[in-house]
């Protein structure tokens, strides 16, 4: 994944064989950033900005990919869904983890910004969010199953259809589901 941004170009990577902590890595980044307190990564995403690989990020819970929604940045901070997690890092201090916060009890397929309505909305597999940009939660709202058919912003409310192909259409300042489920 790549992105423009005003720091220059960033680059999300998938880092599926990457061990923490250890000298025998294919790439090597000036921080490991490890999300999960336990042994188990599931997930790991390196981070490049100007070609420098300046982090790599590591969580559990449900393996995740590098996609296209892996990602957002929003002024000087790279917002990153990694394994059950979303992670915010600064891209112009060293101290690039800014906060974490476990966005889903499974897997964190995603996070998108709503500009006009200056939502951050996670898409997990359980559940949709919506955090502040400083990793607050401020709702979280889950469907009758799982949400893997695909979420997206649209003007009105964030649509999210589930593994039934019901889909939903949540108000983004309450979360509450706005009309009632039909099915595609």
């Amino acid at each position: 994944m790549e992105m423009h941004t005003s720091y220059g170009p960033l680059s999300i990577v998938n880092e599926p064989n990457y061990s923490f902590k250890s000298a025998d890595n294919a790439r090597h980044y000036a921080i490991e950033i490890r999300l999960a307190d336990d042994a188990y990564i599931s997930s790991a995403h390196g981070v490049y900005l100007n070609e420098e690989a300046i982090a790599v990020v590591g969580a559990s819970g449900g393996c995740s990919a590098v996609h296209d929604n892996s990602a957002c940045v929003i002024d000087d901070k790279l917002y990153l869904a990694v394994g059950d997690s979303l992670a915010c890092l600064s891209l112009s201090s060293p101290d690039r983890l800014l906060w974490s916060v476990q966005a889903d009890m499974a897997t964190c397929f995603g996070i998108y910004w709503a500009d006009k309505q200056r939502a951050l909305i996670s898409h997990g597999e359980l559940l949709i969010s919506r955090l502040s940009t400083d990793g607050k939660i401020l709702w979280q709202t889950s469907g009758a199953d799982i949400f893997t058919e695909g979420c997206r912003l649209l003007p009105e409310c964030i649509e999210a259809i589930d593994f039934n192909k019901a889909v939903y259409h949540f108000d983004y300042l309450t979360g509450s589901l706005l009309r009632p489920l039909f099915y595609r």
